[in-house]
């Protein structure tokens, strides 16, 4: 068993801390938020006074943060996490950030001599709860080897997808798809009921055809057919639509950075940035379907 920092134990971070100490390894954790760290202690954790704390004297960090300026600030410089961890501690990064930041971030702990991954997630809130996540991790084969059965212990599927910052790109082009993919389930949706055509044949039909997909299996946009979907609890949020417009937005930033053109990546972020700033409050990211019924 291993002795882990946790930095980052929020919604996501906090089941996938608490799943560690259901494996039996032991956790300090730090949050800006002492609630949140207190679930963890209440769960049998030990409470970090910081960030620094929580990376001295550990065999693995594993952070959880909003973005990659939080990233960059939290591992680098003379405060930095870096600066205070022993040498061959295993950093794993399941924040998600930019590429660039990721491979940067990678590069000033391994001239360290620490082995670091990045390892975004997919499976929500609930894929956290119940160690159900999916990691796509990238990094050494070193630090991979080492890691994995940390991993295993908050997820079902654990993938290395290749060197440092490969995490980051498989989850800006896996959230890309699902973004773009739920504006088109949306419209087609839109365009059967018009047509007279109800929610639940409409699903039927499409569910087992060659349109369907993930995210009409899992969220379709209409209430009735997915009983577990956003849209039968008014969209109250699963995967946030802020979260997915920043998934988009990462999409685009790595699509300018590789010289790629992304129309309907470019068209999806222009549409969930309106969504977004519509002021409707927090909302599922599939209830985009409200905007665009409303846009016809």
């Amino acid at each position: 068993m291993a002795n882990i920092g946790f930095i980052g134990v929020g919604n996501m971070g906090g089941p996938m801390a608490r799943n560690l100490l259901k494996a039996g390894h032991t956790v300090k954790a730090f949050d800006l938020a002492p609630e949140a760290v207190q679930k963890v202690v209440d769960a049998g954790g030990v409470k970090a006074a910081a960030a620094a704390d929580a990376a001295r004297d550990v065999d693995v960090v594993v952070t959880m943060l909003p973005a990659g300026k939080h990233v960059s600030s939290v591992y680098i410089g003379d405060r930095g996490i870096l600066s205070v961890a022993r040498p061959g501690t295993v950093f794993i990064d399941s924040s998600t950030i930019d590429v660039k930041t990721a491979r940067d971030v990678i590069a000033a702990a391994e001239a360290k001599g620490m082995l670091m991954l990045d390892a975004p997630v997919s499976g929500g809130i609930a894929g956290a709860e119940n160690a159900a996540l999916t990691f796509m991790v990238g990094g050494s084969e070193a630090a991979f080897a080492k890691a994995r059965p940390i991993l295993e212990a908050m997820g079902k599927k654990i993938v290395h997808a290749g060197g440092p910052g490969n995490g980051q790109t498989a989850k800006v082009c896996n959230n890309m798809i699902l973004g773009i993919t739920m504006i088109s389930i949306s419209e087609a949706f839109i365009m059967a009921e018009k047509l007279g055509l109800s929610a639940q044949a409409m699903f039927d039909i499409v569910g087992s055809s060659s349109g369907s997909c993930w995210a009409l299996l899992n969220h379709c946009p209409v209430p009735g057919p997915v009983p577990t979907s956003a849209a039968n609890r008014d969209y109250k949020p699963g995967f946030a639509a802020e979260l997915m417009l920043k998934d988009l937005k990462l999409s685009q930033e790595a699509a300018r950075a590789a010289k790629v053109q992304t129309p309907l990546g470019a068209e999806a972020t222009a549409l969930y940035a309106e969504y977004v700033q519509s002021g409707n409050g927090p909302l599922d990211y599939s209830g985009i379907i409200r905007m665009i019924r409303d846009l016809g």
